[in-house]
């Protein structure tokens, strides 16, 4: 007899009748089931509310800190605000401080805050609540870091705007009604962001300026501007009789309201600022207000040429000067009449072109 049926006769197969039936869940295992799930439960409900509480505690504290910090923040900001309105009143406050330009620097920098604030607040939160349910955090955080990183270089840009408004707000570089001359673009500042500083041009245009391409600030709104006039005379006028008449323009102005107010310094007579054959330069200068020095140079060019046409002063290019000047001769631009003018004479004669031959019979 071979292997094969010994086997096949020691263990017979199944006939299908012979199959086990699938069991039916009985009562007592439904008891049973429920005994485990409540000593489960029983075993780790403290466990549980440890959780919980923990959790709610961070969310709680993390709430009422926010709040508090936005609060404080908003609160400096006002104050801020509310001195910039009492040092107008006085008349250098009035002078040096513009409340909108206040207004804005305030805002932006509590808003800044605030935003960084509830940021870290709520950032360490999530953190603290993602530690209590046992996450491993080095994970999430190497990813975020990379994350940060590849964000950063794809918006360098964007950052670089921002964080040199950041600093442009915090160092108060320049603000709203100052006149600055930023390389890209000059004019007057209606508007301070974070990331983008808008001008009004001379002509009335409006720039937009992004803050991290600034490189460099000329802010024509802040100590104090100069006035410079030059006074262009002729080389044989007298020195000392132009001197002194510009001494006496210098001194009206001086004194005179509302120039005096304009004026922080005396307006002085330099002296010679350069001499040429037939020309003087004589400079006057004088320091005014901000932004005043357009308006002072008009002023003193208006009163220099009414005292010099009183005193007989005459300026290079003025209509004193072209008095003198002898009569121009009518016939100097007229070129002498050409020989060939005249058809007979014997140059023409000659310069004409000969017959050609006859060729009739």
């Amino acid at each position: 007899m071979s292997l094969s049926a010994v086997l096949s006769a020691a263990d017979p197969s199944p006939s299908p009748a012979e199959t086990e039936t699938p069991r039916v869940p009985s009562l007592q295992d439904a008891q049973e089931s429920a005994t485990n799930a409540a000593g489960w439960v029983e075993e780790n409900w403290s466990t549980w509310l440890a959780i919980g509480l923990r959790v709610l505690l961070i969310v709680v504290i993390a709430t009422v800190l926010r709040v508090l910090v936005r609060r404080a923040i908003t609160q400096l900001v006002d104050r801020m605000s509310r001195s910039g309105q009492t040092m107008e009143g006085g008349g250098l406050g009035g002078l040096l401080v513009n409340a909108e330009r206040r207004r804005q620097r305030s805002m932006a920098i509590g808003s800044v805050l605030r935003s960084v604030a509830s940021f870290l607040i709520m950032g360490t939160a999530a953190l603290m609540v993602l530690g209590t349910f046992q996450i491993n955090l080095a994970p999430l955080l190497a990813s975020a870091g990379v994350a940060g990183v590849a964000i950063g270089f794809g918006a360098r840009n964007l950052v670089t705007d921002f964080l040199s408004g950041v600093f442009m707000i915090l160092e108060d570089q320049y603000g709203v009604g100052d006149t600055v001359d930023a390389g890209v673009a000059t004019g007057e500042v209606i508007e301070v962001g974070l990331r983008v500083t808008k001008l009004r041009g001379a002509d009335g245009e409006i720039w937009y300026v992004r803050n991290g391409e600034v490189k460099r600030i000329g802010n024509l709104s802040q100590g104090w501007a100069t006035a410079n006039v030059d006074v262009t005379v002729r080389s044989d006028e007298d020195l000392d009789r132009v001197k002194a008449v510009l001494s006496d323009v210098a001194e009206r102005t001086s004194k005179e309201e509302p120039w005096n107010e304009l004026l922080w310094s005396p307006v002085e007579v330099l002296g010679l600022d350069s001499v040429l054959l037939d020309s003087m330069v004589v400079r006057v200068s004088a320091k005014t207000m901000p932004g005043k020095s357009l308006t002072v140079e008009r002023e003193l060019r208006w009163r220099i040429k009414r005292a010099f046409d009183a005193n007989g002063i005459r300026i290079v290019g003025g209509a004193t000067a072209a008095e003198d000047a002898p009569a121009a001769d009518p016939t100097a631009g007229m070129a002498a009449p050409s020989a060939y003018a005249s058809s007979v004479s014997p140059q023409s004669m000659a310069a004409s072109p000969l017959p050609g031959p006859n060729t009739t019979k």
